[in-house]
């Protein structure tokens, strides 16, 4: 199979039952990354069914929608892409573990997320299960601080917050 738009779906609006998905390595990636880095998705697009996803447009309950896909399915493996420092899609990376903790079995999957538009990062399950926990990350960033130097290089939201906190602070 190689890359097509044929082989592209949205997981909302995808059966999850379709015959198309049985035993695939399936590729659920963000609805933006064509547009982030086009080169990228058309390389991760190769020989895998792509289904595109936005929780910030879609309904949320992807855990629920993929439960169901991997059951009736089987998909040989999921690749998960999204955007780092996106909230939505953090949303769909989660989806994933909590479609596997639903069904109570494995699955084969790896997650990725794209940094600044250009860097693919592979990221553990078990990263993706601390984010949920603000509390985790909190202590996390106060036992290491020099963890907000990395955050300064790419979040401007970060960024702004500390131009924001300096211009409070001037007499």
């Amino acid at each position: 199979m190689s890359y097509s738009k044929a082989n592209i779906s949205w997981v909302w609006t995808t059966w999850v039952k379709t015959p198309l998905l049985e035993g695939q390595e399936i590729l659920i990636a963000s609805a933006c990354l064509p547009l982030v880095n086009p080169e990228l998705f058309k390389r991760l697009s190769e020989n895998r069914i792509t289904l595109l996803a936005c929780p910030e447009h879609e309904n949320a309950a992807y855990y629920g929608k993929l439960a169901s896909m991997i059951r009736s399915v089987k998909p040989r493996k999921l690749i998960i892409v999204t955007i780092d420092g996106s909230p939505h899609c953090f949303a769909l990376q989660a989806s994933v573990n909590e479609a596997e903790y639903i069904l109570g079995e494995k699955v084969e999957r790896e997650h990725y997320v794209v940094v600044d538009g250009r860097e693919l990062k592979k990221i553990s399950p078990n990263a993706i299960r601390t984010a949920r926990y603000l509390s985790i990350v909190n202590d996390m960033v106060e036992s290491s601080p020099n963890i907000l130097k990395e955050l300064e290089k790419h979040s401007k939201e970060y960024k702004m917050s500390l131009h924001l906190n300096a211009e409070n602070k001037s007499p």
